[in-house]
């Protein structure tokens, strides 16, 4: 953490949102930074020359939740930066058809990509299968990847990078000699791995595993340093600002 904080002025503080800056809640709209988190942010836009949130979410949702200027928002997995054709109106149709296996299953257009939420599930593993089974056909059709997340499933392009990329694409447009990521799921290994490129060329790389009740072992078995929840990362930013 010390070599990360001497390089500050050509470093980057890059952040997943929900499950890492939030606490994860029922529905997306109830999400909020957790205490300390703002000012936190506040303080390291001051001493570093980014700080980034690279999040699954629309980049208009998370400003209004995040209310911190200075800190760039790079949304939908870093897609809304190279990707700016929306997903057609048949395949959102399709994918409410696909959703109904689950009654309590809902969808969310994000433009670039459709997610399928279920954590209202009362057998979150059975629903889970039923959706996998129900939008891998749908998937196959259009060419897209089914990727998993706490309690949703998402049709993705294949052929577009995502937390990776955009972290390698902020890397690059910065030159930026120090780079930290902190995640809780599966969609941020890739980001991790983003790192592991970054520090083969020379690169001083943190990655943060922000630990939950749902975060992937393999996360956390990936990463140089584990925090307990949003809290924690909050206590760790607080030593790099």
């Amino acid at each position: 953490m010390s070599a990360l904080r001497e390089l500050a002025p050509s470093a980057g503080i890059c952040l997943d949102f929900d499950g890492s800056l939030a606490e994860i809640v029922a529905r997306p709209e109830l999400a909020h930074p957790v205490e300390g988190a703002r000012e936190v942010l506040a303080a390291l836009v001051q001493r570093y020359r980014v700080v980034a949130v690279v999040t699954g979410r629309r980049s208009e949702e998370i400003a209004g939740m995040l209310a911190a200027p200075g800190v760039r928002l790079l949304g939908v997995y870093g897609l809304e930066d190279v990707d700016h054709e929306r997903v057609s109106g048949t395949l959102l149709e399709r994918a409410c058809a696909a959703a109904t296996v689950v009654p309590v299953a809902w969808v969310e257009d994000k433009g670039a990509t459709v997610a399928v939420h279920f954590r209202q599930a009362p057998d979150p593993v059975a629903a889970r299968d039923a959706l996998l089974r129900s939008l891998a056909p749908l998937a196959a059709a259009e060419g897209l990847e089914l990727v998993e997340g706490k309690m949703v499933v998402e049709l993705m392009p294949t052929d577009r990078p995502r937390k990776g990329g955009a972290i390698l694409r902020l890397a690059e447009e910065l030159g930026l000699r120090g780079v930290l990521f902190a995640g809780d799921d599966v969609a941020d290994l890739e980001a991790f791995d983003a790192l592991g490129w970054l520090e083969a060329d020379g690169v001083v790389v943190l990655r943060v595993a922000v630990q939950g009740s749902e975060t992937p072992s393999e996360l956390v078995d990936a990463a140089d340093v584990v925090v307990d929840g949003p809290a924690g990362l909050v206590e760790l930013l607080r030593a790099l600002a």
